[in-house]
């Protein structure tokens, strides 16, 4: 998956349930990387879909292809395949004539993508045009075919390609059961004469769960066999939170001034150079696009909602500080720290959640396996950097001198020194861990919470504390992803944010702009437009 670079786009009639629409144009040669594997899609056609995301272009694979099966009288069965990106429905042997005879037809008016898949060879073979005669050569034999029809959005920014295709796995009939002819995720024989039964989404791809819409991913048609729970799956809800404020609100802004003790002047809510980077209508669109097997999203607010948001949709809520904060006096608040001290009281919050700050961004799809194990055990990602030794100085940044605290307290509790902040990857949190930290730290913690500016006294709750408290009492263990974390106040930004573009190949990465002065924003500005529309071009449901 990668920015697409004028490709052969052709206009898609439809998504699920039926192949592309024919193409408008003759295909031209276009080169792209879908994913992990580089591919060139030689004289192959690319279709353009409203709407499209990794999910959204499996889901239409999958359906064009079983279909083209479904019209042809063939009998088939998902298969819970050992890949999250694309789907697997399995045949019997007998009936590969029609098989191959119905995909034939079918990419004979839609043409996509094929390869012959061998499960002993040492790489997956190249996808090819099925205009191309060479796509066919071995299919009278082969014990998988890979079908896909690559897609991509109207801005041409993604492309999404083999994959996502449907495999057809073909089963020899052994006796009384089918027997398949690579391994999946749960048994390598089902009964010959057994019937199909309907199993849930997230059977077949780590991708999705429990509470992703059954219209993004329904169920499907399997067999018994494969309704088992495996010892990786994930079934618990994973919530998402966010903290966000509108910084150009004036009505904020004055409770700021009352707060600090100054005289708010309404002129400064005007001010020009002050330019909102509506990051957070980015980052939740990354959710959608990467990470569908979210439960719910709360915005945590004081009192604010984003322009951009519809509330009116399932899956997103806004919760206000007045309604988590346990100590109504501790508000207003403006210190982050202080604010993520009450997450753990956000009303119907799941066990298992993630707090994202506004500035982080889900950069490919994840799985919750990069967050979680299957026995609920949170992941953290500690940093290369190290905690300064010594207690609270008075040079120190508010960052140090709250690990300082997390670090002493600790220590004192437990005996364990902890030595690395944490890296800007979103936050794998456990709701009972924060609760009993609060419960063991009672005066640090209310400390904090009453600490209206960042204070030399504050905890960092989320960014570190709670995460080794849940450590240190078996709820989490250190883990690792591909991430990038880019300063915006760089030379090279522009460089910077095009590789990081034509990659693609970051789970997740964070733009922060720690040290950007307001002459700066307006610049980066135009930048991060582009960029952010590039990167996430679908909109979410929650969007306006």
């Amino acid at each position: 998956m990668t920015t697409v670079s004028e490709p052969a786009v052709h206009r898609a009639a439809g998504v699920h349930g039926h192949a592309p629409a024919p193409a408008a144009e003759a295909p031209r040669q276009t080169s792209a990387q879908t994913g992990h594997a580089s591919v060139t899609a030689e004289r192959g056609d690319v279709y353009v879909e409203p709407g499209l995301t990794p999910l959204a272009a499996r889901e239409a694979n999958r359906s064009a292809l079983t279909a083209l099966l479904d019209a042809a009288g063939v009998g088939h069965f998902a298969v819970r395949g050992t890949g999250d990106h694309g789907t697997v429905v399995a045949v019997a042997e007998e009936d590969r004539e029609r098989v191959l005879g119905a995909v034939f037809r079918g990419l004979g008016q839609y043409p996509g993508h094929l390869s012959v898949v061998d499960p002993d060879a040492p790489r997956a073979a190249r996808p090819v045009s099925t205009r191309d005669p060479k796509a066919w050569r071995d299919v009278a034999t082969a014990p998988v075919v890979q079908v896909s029809w690559y897609r991509t959005d109207p801005g041409r920014h993604l492309l999404l390609g083999h994959e996502y295709g449907c495999a057809v796995e073909f089963w020899q009939r052994r006796g009384t059961h089918l027997v398949a002819p690579r391994a999946n995720r749960a048994t390598w024989a089902v009964a010959a004469d057994g019937v199909n039964v309907l199993g849930a989404a997230r059977l077949f791809s780590r991708f999705v769960s429990d509470w992703t819409p059954a219209h993004l991913a329904p169920a499907l048609a399997t067999r018994p066999e494969f309704l088992v729970n495996c010892a990786d799956d994930i079934a618990f809800p994973v919530d998402a939170v966010y903290t966000w404020v509108d910084g150009d609100d004036p009505a904020w802004k004055h409770r700021k001034a009352q707060a600090k003790g100054e005289v708010y002047h309404a002129e400064s809510a005007s001010d020009a150079r002050f330019i909102s980077r509506d990051e957070l209508r980015y980052s939740v669109r990354s959710l959608h696009l990467f990470a569908p097997w979210i439960r719910n999203i709360y915005i945590v607010t004081d009192d604010q909602v984003p322009a951009w948001l519809d509330e009116d949709v399932p899956g997103l809520r806004i919760a206000t500080h007045r309604e988590i904060f346990r100590n109504p006096a501790d508000l207003p608040t403006f210190n982050s720290h202080s604010i993520e001290s009450q997450l753990h009281h956000i009303e119907g919050l799941a066990e298992h959640f993630l707090y994202f700050n506004d500035d982080m961004f889900m950069g490919r799809p994840v799985a919750p396996h990069a967050f979680f194990t299957p026995n609920g055990t949170a992941r953290y990602f500690p940093s290369r950097n190290r905690i300064p030794q010594g207690p609270v100085a008075e040079t120190d940044t508010p960052v140090d001198a709250a690990c300082k605290n997390n670090r002493a307290l600790l220590q004192k509790r437990f005996g364990r020194v902890i030595t690395q902040p944490m890296e800007h990857i979103p936050y794998a949190l456990r709701r009972s861990a924060m609760e009993e930290a609060e419960a063991d730290f009672p005066e640090a913690w209310a400390r904090t919470s009453a600490s209206r500016f960042r204070a030399m006294t504050d905890l960092s709750p989320t960014s570190s504390f709670a995460l080794y408290y849940a450590a240190l009492t078996g709820r989490a263990q250190p883990g690792s992803m591909p991430f990038t974390y880019l300063q915006l106040a760089v030379p090279d930004l522009a460089d910077r944010l095009q590789r990081l573009l034509d990659g693609r190949n970051q789970d997740s990465f964070c733009l922060n702009d720690a040290f950007s002065t307001p002459e700066d924003i307006e610049a980066q500005q135009e930048l991060l437009d582009g960029f952010l529309d590039a990167y996430f071009p679908t909109p979410s449901p929650h969007e306006r």
